[in-house]
């Protein structure tokens, strides 16, 4: 194995250091989800530079961005594009949305109505966008990472489960340290412009390295037993005592994509368990929904995700 993916991981991580201080593991996983041709879930309380990381990741890959600021009144048209009539040619001419780009930041997704969450669906699983009856097909690169703030709920929209299981994984961003929080203010008194990202110094990869890095995670082999393990773990939510909601079969599927991008970035072209269960959190917390006494009792998903992956007995 050439370990292109470790040496991309590598790069990306310099890269992110001149922008982002801190966040090390949420970076990381935004950078898998790219790596496996998913979609991301971001949470995080406003101003934690959400936004910044999407928009420094595609400088870094030089790919195309563009930003969607979900409110009330957005219209599937006003994401997806429509067709225009033009008087001049008495022709209808397609206006393309912003969804027809590589990487899509859809902030505040649950701010906009189930409407226009839904426009989201057919490209997110298919890579192609349905517009007056003909199918326009999106980028080999297409991906959506959405934003949520976890506090603030007046005037949203939940989720529905069939939305939140089209994304890899859910990224928890919390705030930084101290220590990391007097870093940000040093690099913004040395003069860094977070909407200057072309002045940062960013050294760029080309698509090309994103191909062979996604080619090689595709290659990393999984042992049958493997194959049980993720079975079983994703299995154990679907009649573990405090869910009442577990995870689908595409569920098992991320899960076996994402732990076999994280032994890709680790330098190995086979996966190991400790990959599934680095996987695990990431993964399956958003697809669980806790029974009403498991909330009373102060349960979270991530402890769940926890007790059952520690329930499974890990394969020799």
């Amino acid at each position: 194995m050439t370990n292109k993916t470790a040496e991309v991981a590598e790069h990306v991580r310099g890269e992110f250091a001149k922008v982002i201080v801190g966040q090390h593991e949420a970076l990381d996983d935004l950078l898998l989800v790219l790596l496996t041709g998913g979609h991301g879930l971001v949470e995080g309380v406003p101003g934690l530079a959400k936004t910044l990381a999407v928009k420094t990741l595609a400088h870094i890959f030089q790919l195309r961005f563009q930003r969607v600021q979900c409110t009330p009144d957005l219209m599937p048209a006003d994401v997806i594009g429509a067709n225009v009539f033009h008087l001049g040619t008495g022709a209808f001419t397609l206006h393309r949305g912003p969804i027809f780009t590589d990487l899509l930041l859809v902030d505040e997704i649950n701010r906009t109505p189930p409407r226009t969450q839904s426009a989201l669906l057919e490209a997110m699983e298919e890579r192609q966008v349905t517009i007056d009856g003909s199918t326009e097909p999106l980028s080999d690169f297409f991906a959506v990472f959405a934003t949520q703030n976890p506090v603030e709920f007046e005037g949203t929209y939940p989720l529905p489960e069939a939305q939140l299981d089209r994304f890899l994984v859910k990224i928890r961003i919390g705030y930084p340290e101290p220590q990391q929080e007097a870093e940000i203010l040093r690099k913004f008194q040395d003069g860094f412009d977070p909407h200057a990202l072309d002045r940062a110094g960013l050294e760029p990869l080309s698509a090309e390295a994103l191909r062979a890095a996604k080619e090689e995670i595709a290659a990393v082999r999984v042992e049958p037993s493997l194959f049980e393990y993720i079975v079983a773990i994703v299995g154990r939510t679907r009649n573990w005592p405090a869910v009442s909601l577990g995870a689908s079969p595409r569920a098992t599927i991320n899960l076996m994509l994402f732990a076999k991008a994280i032994a890709a970035i680790e330098g190995r072209d086979f996966l190991i368990p400790d990959d599934v269960k680095a996987a695990a959190p990431a993964v399956l917390r958003h697809r669980l929904i806790l029974k009403p006494e498991a909330d009373l009792e102060g349960l979270t998903t991530e402890q769940v995700v926890r007790e059952l992956v520690a329930a499974v007995e890990v394969p020799q």
